[in-house]
C-alpha cells in the first residue's frame, strides 16, 4: 500500500474549519462560510500544481484538472467531494485520535460525558487495529465529506509526484450545499467536462452506490379558526388537531425508524403551530419511481380527505421533487460502476452495493448527463457527536481512486 503524506494533516486542517451549510439561505453557497474555505482549497490547488483551478459562478463548485500524460486516447474522469458539513455544532471542532483500537474498548469522547461504546456502534468491531479519528463529543467531525476532500487531495498530490503512473485528464470539484439539498442544482457539467464521475462521500469500506432513493419535500399549511374554547362548539376548528389528523392517515409503518432497503418512507421533519395555524414539513422517500410518485398521491389524498370532511380547504400541500434515483441513469452504461469494482478487486476490498436511504450530488449530477456513482469516503456515524473515521480506511479510498485511474488509462475510448 502506498503512503500518503499529508492525508491525515489535510483531513485534521479542513475539520477544523466550520464549513457548516445554511438551510434558511438563499445564497450560493449559502454561508460565507463555505466560500472562505472553498477560497482556502483553490490556493492550496493552485500550490500543489493542478491546472485551470478556477471557481464556477454559478454553482460555486471549485474545479482543477490534472492534465493527461499519456497519449493514449483515454476517457476523462472525474472526482466530486462536498465541503459543507451537516446541521449539528460544527464550531471549535477537536478531533482525538484512537492509535491501535482494540476492537472493543469504549472510546471515551474528550471530557464531555459522550463515549463510543461497541455494544452501541457494534461497527466499531471493524476497526481493531486501525487508528481512529473521534470527536471530543461536542460537535462533529466533519468526515462528511472533509475525508473526501482529504482524499481527492491526496490523490492529486500522488499522481503530480509519480509522473510513472500513466493517466487520462482528471478533473476534481469541490461543492457547497450538498447537506442542505441544493449543493448539486447549478452543477456546471460543461465546465467540468468529464465523460463520467465519482462522488467521493461514501461510508464504510467498499461502499460502491449507484442507486439512491427518489425525493420529495412537502410542507402541509393547515389554517384554524381559534375561539374561546367555552364557544368552541361547531365554530373552533383546531389546526394542531388537523395537523395530528393528518399525521395519522399517514401508514404508520412507512417511517424511517420502521422500514430498511428498499422501503421508502414518510418523515416528519418539524411541526410547528397554534391553535389557528400549524406546519408540518416532510420528506418522501422511494426507490422506486412508480411507488414515489404513488407516495406523493396519497400524501394529496390525506389532505383532500380532511378538507372534505370539514367542507372547506383549511389543509394545503406545497410539494417538490428534489432528486431522483441516479440508477436510472448508471443502469444504461455500467461501465462507471464495473471500473470502480475491478478496481476494488484488485486491492482486495470487497465492493458492497446497496442501494442508498438518502441521496448524494451524484444524483442530480447524473441527470444532468454525467453518470456518477458514490464511492467510501469512511465515515461512520456521520451528522453527529458520534462521528468517527479510520485513518487506515481513507488511504484505502485513495488508493482506490488512484488504482480507478490507473485502470481507466488502460482503455481506450
Amino acid at each position: 500500500m502506498a503512503t500518503y503524506p499529508n492525508l491525515i494533516s489535510d483531513f485534521l486542517s479542513f475539520v477544523k474549519v466550520n464549513s457548516r451549510s445554511d438551510e434558511a439561505s438563499t445564497t450560493v453557497p449559502s454561508s460565507p462560510r463555505e466560500t472562505a474555505f472553498l477560497n482556502q482549497l483553490m490556493a492550496k490547488l493552485t500550490d500543489l500544481g493542478l491546472s485551470n483551478v478556477h471557481q464556477d459562478p454559478q454553482s460555486a463548485y471549485v474545479f482543477a484538472t490534472l492534465p493527461a500524460n499519456t497519449a493514449a486516447d483515454v476517457k476523462t474522469l472525474g472526482f466530486i467531494s462536498h465541503i459543507d458539513t451537516a446541521d449539528f455544532n460544527s464550531e471549535n471542532i477537536q478531533p482525538q485520535i484512537v492509535e491501535n483500537y482494540d476492537g472493543q474498548s469504549i472510546i471515551k469522547l474528550g471530557t464531555s460525558g459522550y463515549e463510543l461504546d461497541p455494544k452501541v456502534f457494534p461497527h466499531l468491531k471493524n476497526y481493531a487495529g486501525h487508528t481512529l479519528i473521534t470527536t471530543d463529543g461536542n460537535t462533529l467531525l466533519g468526515a462528511d465529506d472533509k475525508s473526501g476532500v482529504a482524499e481527492l487531495f491526496s490523490v492529486a498530490g500522488y499522481l503530480l509526484a509519480h509522473p510513472e503512473i500513466k493517466h487520462g485528464t482528471v478533473r476534481f470539484g469541490f461543492g457547497p450545499d450538498e447537506e442542505i439539498g441544493t449543493g448539486a442544482d447549478h452543477f456546471n457539467v460543461a465546465d467540468f467536462d468529464a465523460d463520467f464521475a465519482y462522488t467521493v462521500d461514501g461510508g464504510p469500506l467498499g461502499e460502491l452506490e449507484y442507486e439512491t432513493f427518489n425525493a420529495a419535500q412537502a410542507e402541509v399549511k393547515i389554517s384554524g379558526v381559534n375561539v374561546h374554547p367555552g364557544e368552541a362548539y361547531g365554530v373552533m376548528v383546531n389546526a394542531l388537531q388537523l395537523a395530528v389528523d393528518f399525521q395519522n392517515g399517514l401508514p404508520a409503518a412507512e417511517v424511517p425508524e420502521k422500514t430498511k432497503g428498499r422501503e421508502g418512507f414518510f418523515f416528519l421533519l418539524a411541526l410547528d403551530g397554534m391553535v389557528d395555524n400549524a406546519k408540518l414539513t416532510y420528506i418522501i422517500r422511494d426507490h422506486d419511481r412508480e411507488n414515489f410518485e404513488a407516495r406523493k398521491q396519497l400524501f394529496k389524498a390525506v389532505a383532500a380527505k380532511i378538507n372534505e370532511r370539514l367542507g372547506v380547504e383549511h389543509v394545503k400541500v406545497e410539494m417538490k421533487d428534489q432528486y431522483y434515483n441516479m440508477r436510472e441513469v448508471i443502469e444504461k452504461d455500467m461501465t462507471v460502476v464495473e471500473l470502480a469494482k475491478q478496481a476494488m478487486v484488485k486491492l482486495g476490498i470487497e465492493p458492497v452495493i446497496e442501494p442508498i436511504r438518502g441521496g448524494t450530488d451524484g444524483s442530480k449530477i447524473s441527470f444532468m448527463g454525467l453518470p456518477t456513482p458514490n464511492l467510501f469516503a469512511g465515515g461512520e456515524n456521520m451528522h453527529g457527536r458520534f462521528e468517527y473515521v479510520s485513518e487506515q480506511v481513507m488511504a484505502q479510498a485513495v488508493d482506490v481512486v488512484l488504482q480507478i485511474i490507473a485502470d481507466n488509462a488502460q482503455e481506450t475510448k
